[in-house]
């Protein structure tokens, strides 16, 4: 059958949502995959951008096409639309156009919710208006009902708690609290990459990469896939990595840069400046205290007033006088307008072609870049640290003043593999998680060009995921940032040992759901790592309730708002009064 031309607005629809949903996928979702790794300070918000653009975009096109059945067959059942393409056009551009929009605001509030339970509950409300409650399953319906998918919302957050606990528990009473814990992390560095390696393979093989058909292998060819693998991570490891950092760490060796880690074996023979020994490890070594330390005390933001306020408030203290007010200077409006004169003005018409070029690349190509770049110069740190002399301010400085901090050069150990796991984390969301905006769009595109039902499976595209790749990446890098200032650090003080352990912990629990037929969100189970995290500080006052809370109300209301409104708005288009000429 032709196109369904008649409904063309209805495509357009909802391909503005699919681009708006893939969007705030990247702004709300994305962050989970590397809040952690910017909060400690084993990326920078620039760094994190680009590789999450890399992984995303990579694992969203070369592993990603496939269709989802949980979102499409498995929630709704097929005979609901009874042959109607029309109708079931309609229900998938209902779906996701409440789901973009929900997601607009939840991340505009600062919301982290799940991407996979908006989409979910969007289909599954369009599903009651079509054919009422009984054409949704609830059930757990081999683990593609609503019922398996819900449940991930207490299951996720307290396995990965679990897990991640665990995991640092080993790290920080194996590890950390040794009398000389660097050469004890450098002696299990190699197994510490084992085993992350063991998990990232599995998380790759079990969730990220369905189009490949590894789920499928043997059990013993699985086994010997991740043994192996991770074999050759921990040799590579032991011959490029260790003496590395063996010589930024113990010999203080400032000199060297990234590009001296391909020199391999080479690097023990190289010797280490003469001053490396009486300089300073900062040098060499980056500092990842998110509190400062200095001469036995510790500045926590928020509580340390400034030099200037100090000497104010004794001053005032001793002399009991205020102080003098400042005198302000009165400039002339001439130099005013001198001082504001535009270097670059428009002299004449503006669409003379010199006009035109100054438009462009003074004033359009900067105001573009700074949109585009904004979301990569945000201080993360000082937006969840809270500002100084706040309520806020105060409660994260008592928040932080509950954890310990290690030294940075047993820290620095563990950025490496925390890049490591929040990267394959991110190239197994990009393979997952486009399909929550790309599968709905794809029986949309589908329905709309053949004219005809979407079966149970319909085909996705290339052009499709790259679409869906290119709107996350845009997302985390313009608005990533409104998320990941409430995760990390607002919730507990976070440092790469503690990173590592989260996202270590998140991703196990992401491979045994998997293996178990249970959908679980990776918000909920980094969330959920890092409260687990934070109580092994021995006490409860580390954790941040109120943010926790705050996220847990998001979880909470995106089910009923968003089934809700997408089985209103099917109805009410459904049930319209229309004339037929």
């Amino acid at each position: 059958m032709p196109a369904l031309h008649q409904w063309d607005y209805l495509f357009a629809f909802g391909t503005i949502f699919a681009a708006l949903d893939a969007f705030n996928i990247g702004a709300n979702d994305v962050a989970n995959s590397f809040a952690t790794s910017v909060s400690s300070k084993s990326l920078t918000m620039k760094q994190a951008c680009l590789a999450a653009a890399i992984c995303e975009f990579l694992g969203a096109v070369l592993v990603g096409a496939r269709v989802a059945d949980t979102i499409k067959n498995g929630i709704i059942k097929i005979s609901v639309f009874e042959g109607n393409a029309g109708v079931q056009l309609l229900a998938f551009v209902c779906a996701i156009t409440v789901s973009a929009s929900w997601l607009t605001v939840a991340t505009r509030m600062s919301w982290p919710v799940s991407t996979t339970y908006s989409i979910v509950a969007a289909v599954a409300g369009v599903g009651v208006a079509l054919g009422g409650a009984d054409s949704v399953n609830w059930g757990w319906n081999n683990g593609k009902g609503l019922a398996t998918i819900f449940s991930g919302l207490i299951i996720a957050p307290g396995i990965s708690a679990v897990f991640a606990s665990i995991c640092y528990l080993f790290v920080k009473y194996g590890l950390l609290a040794r009398k000389n814990p660097v050469f004890w992390t450098l002696l299990f560095s190699p197994f510490i990459f084992f085993t992350v390696a063991s998990v990232l393979t599995m998380s790759i093989i079990y969730k990220g990469a369905p189009n490949l058909g590894l789920n499928k292998l043997s059990e013993s060819t699985t086994a010997i896939a991740i043994v192996g693998t991770s074999l050759v991570v921990s040799g590579l490891s032991a011959l490029f990595w260790l003496p590395y950092v063996y010589g930024k760490v113990i010999r203080k060796d400032y000199t060297l840069r990234f590009y001296h880690f391909f020199l391999g074996p080479a690097l023990w023979f190289r010797p280490a400046p003469p001053d490396a020994a009486t300089s300073d490890v900062a040098n060499a070594v980056p500092d990842y205290r998110i509190v400062k330390h200095e001469d036995g005390t510790q500045e926590v933001p928020g509580l340390t007033a400034t030099s200037d306020e100090e000497s104010a408030s004794e001053k005032i203290n001793e002399k009991d006088e205020p102080r003098a007010p400042v005198p302000i200077s009165h400039a002339s409006p001439l130099s005013e307008q001198v001082e504001k004169a535009d270097p670059h003005p428009i002299i004449g018409a503006w669409a003379e072609p010199r006009n035109l070029y100054i438009i462009f690349r003074y004033k359009a190509f900067p105001f573009i870049k700074k949109v585009l770049t904004h979301g990569t110069s945000i201080d993360i740190h000082a937006a969840q640290a809270g500002k100084a002399g706040t309520a806020e301010g105060r409660r994260m400085a008592e928040v932080y003043s509950r954890a310990k901090q290690y030294p940075n050069e047993v820290e620095h150990l563990f950025s490496f593999v925390q890049v490591l796991t929040a990267c394959t984390a991110s190239f197994a969301h990009g393979a997952n998680d486009v399909s929550n905006a790309i599968g709905p769009y794809a029986v949309i595109y589908s329905v709309w060009s053949t004219g005809e039902s979407s079966a149970s499976k319909a085909p996705v595209q290339v052009w499709l995921l790259v679409f869906g790749g290119a709107m996350i990446v845009l997302g985390l890098a313009t608005y990533g940032y409104n998320i990941m200032k409430v995760l990390g650090n607002k919730i507990t003080l976070h440092s790469p040992s503690r990173g590592f352990s989260m996202e270590l912990g998140a991703a196990i629990t992401v491979v045994l759901a998997s293996q178990y037929g249970l959908p679980v969100s990776t918000t909920m189970c980094i969330t959920g790592a890092t409260l687990g995290v934070a109580l092994c500080n021995g006490d409860i006052r580390a954790v941040n309730w109120r943010a926790l809370g705050w996220i847990f109300l998001g979880w909470v209301l995106t089910v009923p708002i968003v089934g809700t409104l997408s089985g209103c708005l099917m109805g009410f288009i459904l049930n319209a009064p229309h004339f037929v000429r």
